[in-house]
């Protein structure tokens, strides 16, 4: 079986899916704070007396400490079932099943955005960027702009269609290979606000 779950945003959300890669059972809620708490609660009901053979966890970009703690608890767990570790882009996962060219646009710090493009198989048609609201407006070029930023894109650009969504771990299954066989490390797309200060 496989387990995904992603808390790279203000959504805690995991999913199981059996072999044939249906989804069994998922969860998604939108609790802006407190993953560490909710995280691992939330798997043990999804995933009963089952144990998953592969792991698969959102690693970004997002919430600096949202994605750490889905990454720290991915690996534990990874290593007490000895189950495959790997990691899927948390932008792809807001994509995937959209159907249709979109960008996503997810809220950083300081008021930037963390942008990319993808088409309508959720495989990446642009880099990925973590940049001001005004630089993201000029650079975003899909009518359709899905995420926690994707409201103020739209209004700073003038145009298009605004969905503000979070990811759902159950989308996993349309993700391209590529983007769900990442190493499962954190993708930042930009230095953390918290640094360890250095040496006199």
């Amino acid at each position: 079986m496989l387990l995904t779950f992603d808390t790279s945003s203000s959504a805690c959300t995991a999913a199981l899916f059996d072999g044939a890669g249906t989804c069994v059972a998922k969860a998604d809620e939108l609790i802006g704070r407190g993953h560490a708490e909710r995280l691992v609660p939330m798997i043990a009901e999804l995933i009963d007396r089952d144990r998953p053979t592969h792991i698969l966890v959102g690693v970004g970009p997002g919430s600096f400490t949202g994605i750490r703690v889905a990454v720290a608890a991915a690996h534990g767990m990874a290593i007490g079932w000895g189950a495959k570790l790997y990691g899927m882009s948390s932008l792809a996962l807001l994509a995937a099943g959209a159907g249709q060219t979109v960008a996503t646009a997810v809220q950083g710090g300081h008021g930037e955005l963390f942008i990319q493009q993808f088409d309508g198989d959720a495989n990446p048609i642009s880099e990925l960027r973590n940049t001001v609201q005004e630089e993201a407006a000029r650079w975003v070029t899909s009518e359709l702009v899905l995420g926690s930023g994707a409201k103020q894109l739209v209004a700073t650009r003038g145009w298009g269609e605004a969905r503000e969504l979070w990811p759902s771990a159950a989308n996993a299954r349309h993700l391209p290979e590529a983007l769900r066989m990442l190493p499962a490390r954190p993708i930042y797309a930009r230095a953390p606000d918290a640094r360890v200060p250095e040496a006199a």
